[in-house]
This record gives C-alpha cells, sequence and structure tokens, in this order.
C-alpha cells in the first residue's frame, strides 16, 4: 500500500472541501441543499497519520469530522460527470478539523475556523482511484476508540464525479489538489488527551479487513499554550455553535429548548373556535390572517399545529429540469414534516394542476403531520380524502405537477389563501375557517379567547331565558356584574 507523505501534502495547491453531502448530516443539520457547496483549506493545514493537533488556547470546541479525501491525479478543467472520475489518481481518509469557537469571524469562508495549522490530517494509505468504485466506499471514525461515524457513499448528495465536474467548470483541479468530500451524521467534539482515527474502506466488505482501506489515520488532541492576541477575533461560542458542534443540543449537555406550542397552549386553543379567535385578532388590528376558499377533507376535525412551508413557482420548462425532478423541493417538505406539524403549500390559487397526491399524502401523514393546507389542486382526491390526515385544498385536479407548477423552496414565508404564513407559525383550523396565529401572540389570544366564550355561554344563557341582547351582546354596565356573579357561583 502507497503512503501519504510530506510531498504528497506539497504537491496540494488546492484543498477543496464540501459543505454537505451526506443523508444524514443534513438530516442533523436540517437542511438538505440543492447544488453543493464549497470552501477552501490552505495546503498548510495539513497533515499526515500521527501528527498531533493544538487545540487553540481559549477554545473549547474543537471539532472533528471524518471524510473522504480524492487526490486530483491528472488536470481537470471543464470536464463532464462521465469522465470526472478519471482524473481522481487516490482516496484516502481524512480529518476536517475545525473550531467553532471562531466560526462566527470570518462569514462562512472558515478560514480560521478550519484552517489552522495541522486541520486536515489525511492517510495513512493512498488507495488508487481506479482500484474502488466510488458509489461503494465505507468512511469510519473512533473517537477514543468508540465507533461514532459509520457511513457509505451510496446515497450521497452529489456523488463524487458530480462534485469534480462541478468544480472543473470554474477553476483546473491540478495534480495533487485534494477534496473532502463531507462527513456524515455522528461528527463531535475532541478534547486534550483524545485521539480521534479514521478510516475509508471497500463498503462490500462486511467489516473492511479485506479490500482497499486506507488504514486507519490517527490524530491525537494537544492543548495550546499561546492566548490569542487581541488585535484579531477571540474565541467565543454560543449555544448554537455548541449544539452544531457536537451535532445536537443533546449530546452538547444543553436543555431542550422550550416548544412555541406546548401541550398547554395547545389544548387551550384546541378548546376555543376560529371564530373567537378571530374576533380577538382582530381586536389587535389582525385582520389578514385567516386563509380563505379550502375545502376540508375532514370538517369536523379541529386541528392545531406549527407551520412548515412550500413553495411552488409557476412552471417554466428550463426550469423545471433542474428543480422539478428527483428529490425535489416538494419531495423534501413531505420526507421533513414533524409530528403534529402542518404543512402550508403556495401555490398562488392555480387551480389547474395538482399539488399533492395520495403517496405523498400518506408519507405525511406517516410523519405524523397533523394536516396539509394547499391554496392548488389535490389529485386523487378519493385517496387522499380517504386519510385519517386532514388536507384542505382548493379543487380536484388529475394533472401531474408540471403542468402549471415548479416546486422550489421550503421554510420561507409564502402566501396561502389570501394570507401570509411563515415557518413556525400557529395554525388553527376547524369548520369555520384556518386561522394564522403569531406564535408571539397564541398565549394572550388562547386567555382571551377562553375568557370571551366563557361570557358568550353566559349571554346563551340569558338569550334562551327569554332576555333582549340589548345591553347583553356585548355586556354592558349591569349585565357585566351579572356575568362576574354568574362566574363567581361556577367558579
Amino acid at each position: 500500500m502507497e503512503l501519504a507523505t510530506e510531498s504528497t501534502l506539497a504537491a496540494a495547491r488546492k484543498v477543496i472541501a464540501v459543505h454537505l453531502n451526506y443523508p444524514s448530516r443534513a438530516a442533523q443539520r436540517g437542511r438538505r441543499p440543492e447544488q453543493p457547496s464549497y470552501f477552501l483549506k490552505p495546503p498548510s493545514s495539513l497533515a499526515l497519520s500521527g501528527s498531533p493537533v493544538e487545540r487553540p488556547a481559549g477554545c473549547d470546541l474543537l471539532g472533528f469530522e471524518g471524510e473522504i479525501a480524492l487526490i486530483i491525479g491528472s488536470p481537470a478543467r471543464r470536464v463532464g460527470i462521465d469522465a470526472a472520475w478519471n482524473h481522481v489518481g487516490w482516496v484516502t481518509a481524512s480529518n476536517d478539523l475545525g473550531v467553532y469557537d471562531l466560526r462566527y469571524a470570518d462569514k462562512g469562508s472558515n478560514l480560521r475556523s478550519k484552517g489552522g495549522d495541522g486541520f486536515t490530517p489525511i492517510g495513512p494509505g493512498l488507495i488508487p482511484a481506479d482500484s474502488v468504485d466510488p458509489a461503494s466506499l465505507r468512511i469510519r471514525t473512533w473517537h477514543n476508540g468508540a465507533l461514532v461515524q459509520d457511513d457509505t457513499t451510496a446515497d450521497l448528495l452529489f456523488p463524487f464525479a458530480r462534485l469534480i465536474a462541478d468544480l472543473s467548470q470554474l477553476l483546473t483541479l491540478e495534480p495533487g489538489d485534494i477534496i473532502l468530500t463531507g462527513t456524515p451524521a455522528g461528527a463531535s467534539v475532541a478534547a486534550p488527551g483524545d485521539v480521534v482515527e479514521v478510516e475509508v474502506s471497500d463498503a462490500r466488505t462486511a467489516d473492511g479487513s479485506t479490500g482497499p482501506t486506507s488504514g486507519r489515520l490517527l490524530t491525537r488532541v494537544e492543548q495550546g499554550s499561546v492566548s490569542f492576541a487581541d488585535f484579531g477575533a477571540l474565541p467565543r461560542a454560543d449555544d448554537l455553535q455548541r449544539e452544531e458542534a457536537y451535532g445536537s443540543r443533546e449530546a452538547a449537555g444543553l436543555p431542550a429548548p422550550e416548544p412555541v406550542l406546548t401541550p398547554a397552549l395547545k389544548a387551550a386553543l384546541e378548546s376555543v373556535s376560529t371564530a373567537t379567535l378571530s374576533s380577538q385578532l382582530r381586536r389587535r388590528g389582525l385582520n389578514n390572517v385567516s386563509i380563505d376558499g379550502l375545502t376540508s377533507t375532514r370538517p369536523r376535525r379541529r386541528i392545531v399545529g406549527l407551520a412548515r412551508t412550500l413553495r411552488y413557482v409557476p412552471n417554466r420548462e428550463d426550469l423545471f429540469a433542474g428543480h422539478g425532478g428527483g428529490y425535489n423541493a416538494q419531495k423534501r417538505a413531505i420526507d421533513s414534516v414533524n409530528e403534529g406539524e402542518v404543512l402550508v403549500m403556495e401555490a398562488r390559487g392555480e387551480k389547474g394542476t395538482g399539488t399533492v397526491g395520495d403517496i405523498l399524502a400518506l408519507r405525511a401523514q406517516v410523519r405524523g403531520a397533523a394536516a396539509i393546507i394547499t391554496d392548488g389542486g389535490v389529485r386523487d382526491v378519493s385517496a387522499v380524502a380517504a386519510l385519517d390526515m386532514p388536507t384542505y385544498y382548493a379543487n380536484p385536479h388529475p394533472a401531474v405537477l408540471g403542468r402549471r407548477h415548479i416546486p422550489w423552496d421550503t421554510d420561507i414565508t409564502i402566501a396561502c389563501g389570501g394570507a401570509t404564513v411563515q415557518p413556525g407559525d400557529i395554525i388553527v383550523a376547524d369548520a369555520d375557517g384556518i386561522l394564522v396565529i403569531p406564535p408571539a401572540l397564541a398565549g394572550e389570544l388562547a386567555d382571551d379567547s377562553i375568557a370571551q366564550e366563557r361570557e358568550e355561554a353566559f349571554i346563551a344563557e340569558m338569550v334562551e331565558q327569554g332576555h333582549s341582547v340589548d345591553g347583553l351582546y356585548p355586556l354592558n354596565a349591569a349585565w357585566r356584574a351579572r356575568y362576574d356573579q354568574w362566574a363567581a357561583e361556577r367558579g
């Protein structure tokens, strides 16, 4: 097996890293890019297996990321995907190290956070690229002997050949250049004294003991002793960086965030009608918060949930090819909706095609979605209506997606049925209609709506007893006093 040497490091004029490429990591980060994006690491960050890496003084969050590194073997400029792999000379293991304490400082370039000396160890062995299938590689990472990352290249968001072809459109990939191809879920934080090992092997072997392997790339973390000078960016980290460094709030030892829609608030909103909520919203100056003109497959069902959003734009054939097929925004939205959430779709009121059908609606129900709301058409309406999950829609229509729409983006501010909807808004729906409630107002809105309906129960009781509504609805001072006594008697 050929080993990475100092000459391997010296040959690299560029080190290019991909931000997100493994579905497991994308799911962890809560975003799935449509196209690959990159950043540069300086060649001076390269190191060989066994080299120590320093966690800079004042930093706590030295993140490790096991990755597969591609070493370019022949120049690549404007190459196609079919020919791109021919330009790779070797495959090896890498560790894309970085300090999250400095992530804020360079606005995405990652220069200070990921460019430190020794922050890109590679090796130890170089696997000839022509001896492996790039779609059948396995990446594993051990932290202090415990296996923490284990994934394959079978379902990458952007296969290796696509990365090479994409990069070569703008710049020449030269022999010796190194491409770091992304990390799977499981990346975390290493402390001084920790040992991180990364290995690339053939995924078609059960344990990597046979077939091509890079061997284990070993990196030991040491504590730096020289503090940063005050004429540059100083280390700092907040809970967001800790969460991203460790991979989750739980792994970072952070408390779970308080939910916007607590069980108590959800129950309170479920206990009142949208008619009452609408009147309370109007008292607060919010008159355009109803999603209008839709039919429900479950009109008697009361729905309360947080909004997730999906936007369709008018179909344009040249754009549909890039956004309509494959794992498009529509499928990503359906596949990421969570328990109790409401997927709201902007279809511009276009009734000439479907925006969701039975298979995707079923997937949303299996994911636990509270409802789907679209101001466009629905295909397979009988099957969709048979689902337990309600769907609110403008009309049935048999046409497929590409007739009038392109699914364009998710989790953005949209318009649906004449109302603006933002991700995280609270959706409340019943037989009277659908309301969009700003989360900041929801608590007081629920309390005042409960109070209003209690007053209206008293008013209805008085009307049943034969009293005129004059002075009773709304309550004047005299009737208010009688109501207060009535309410006190009922606790």
